[in-house]
């Protein structure tokens, strides 16, 4: 019974030791998460960091020395061209204008008696009763008299110009900064500043691209404007979008690159002076170009390359070549094709023939760049 036993054993034994040398375990397949490689129109884009920059900007400081009376704006306030944003006291230049109208009717009622005279002296030279000398005086002394109207209704000109100064008033539709005075506040002509003033639309993004992008963008611009995209990092919604305006006569010998201004509306006021945001600079379009998303794509030690599903359920290697496509997506080159099964995620747990089990529905159609 002991032989039996024994010869039982080591019968399971050589079973089992059989069985790991000509037998392998089914591999446990890799959970992955997929996406679709699509076909579409796509534009070809120059990836860039850029800021804002207002169109103008504009210390407001006063035109006359005065003591501040009134503000009249709230700091960060959008006011529109013309609006008054603060007062001086206005006592001392009304008391100077009515003082330059008084002077100019007493100048006028004493021209009035020097033409009066001049006529009479006149009448009294066709006659030969006053000397020739006489009639000079008399006429010299009214010219003077109407010199001097002219220089009261210049005084008040200027009486009046300081009385509108003591106003200020916005130079530009635009938004409001730090309230730099108070009330009470003495200020000097053209030395202390009150506030800033920003234009805030239209307004410019300010980036900075590669020099190697300089000769496509000058053909293209030769065609027509090109289009600018600000994605503002922490906001939903679409990009801004405006147009190229600007680039510089020069590149930076420091850095190697050209910088750009664009130019847009910033109707919806998101785009503000220093405010940074992805910059995205079109440069051409691609038509019928194949996507994937950009998480799809590796480095590998001979280029970039991704895994696709085929179709037993494993993953392929598939080297390629990339550009920038539209938001989150890369055009790429090589042996994938509309319609492939790309891994997205999970590509460090994969290795060629791999099995793979799809834990997502894959992304049917890349987002449309309109």
């Amino acid at each position: 019974m002991k032989r039996v036993i024994c010869f039982a054993g080591a019968a399971l034994l050589l079973t089992g030791c059989g069985h790991s040398k000509t037998g392998k375990p089914p591999a446990e397949a890799v959970p992955v998460k997929v996406a679709q490689a699509t076909r579409q129109d796509v534009p070809v884009e120059v990836i860039a960091i850029g800021y804002g920059e207002p169109l103008a900007t504009v210390t407001l400081r006063p035109q006359i020395e005065g003591q501040v009376e009134k503000v009249l704006f709230n700091e960060g306030q959008f006011v529109q061209t013309g609006d008054p944003l603060l007062e001086l006291d206005k006592r001392p230049f009304e008391a100077a204008l009515r003082l330059a109208e008084a002077n100019l009717k007493k100048d006028q009622a004493m021209l009035s008696d020097s033409q009066s005279e001049l006529r009479r002296m006149n009448e009294l030279r066709e006659h030969d009763f006053a000397a020739t000398r006489e009639q000079e005086q008399t006429q010299a002394n009214s010219e003077a008299r109407a010199a001097q109207v002219q220089a009261d209704q210049a005084e008040i000109d200027m009486a009046r110009l300081r009385l509108e100064y003591c106003t200020i008033r916005a130079p530009f539709a635009g938004r409001t900064g730090v309230r730099l005075v108070e009330r009470g506040k003495a200020v000097k002509a053209n030395e202390t500043d009150m506030v800033v003033l920003n234009q805030m639309s239209p307004i410019y993004v300010r980036f900075a691209v590669p020099e190697q992008h300089l000769t496509q963008i000058r053909e293209q611009m030769a065609k027509g404007p090109l289009e600018v995209r600000a994605t503002l990092s922490g906001e939903a919604g679409p990009p801004e979008v405006g147009k190229l305006t600007f680039v510089d006569n020069q590149v930076d010998a420091s850095t190697g690159q050209i910088k750009l201004k664009a130019s847009f509306t910033n109707e919806r006021g998101r785009i503000w002076p220093g405010r940074f945001m992805n910059v995205a600079l079109v440069v051409d379009h691609r038509a019928g170009a194949v996507v994937v998303p950009t998480q799809a794509v590796q480095a590998g030690q001979n280029g970039s390359f991704l895994y696709v599903v085929t179709a037993d359920g494993s993953a392929a290697t598939r080297p390629v070549q990339i550009e920038p496509g539209p938001a989150s997506h890369l055009i790429v080159k090589g042996q994938v094709k509309e319609g492939d099964t790309v891994v997205v995620d999970g590509q460090s747990r994969l290795a060629p023939g791999a099995k793979v089990r799809v834990i997502d529905e894959p992304a049917k159609v890349a987002p449309k760049t309109t």
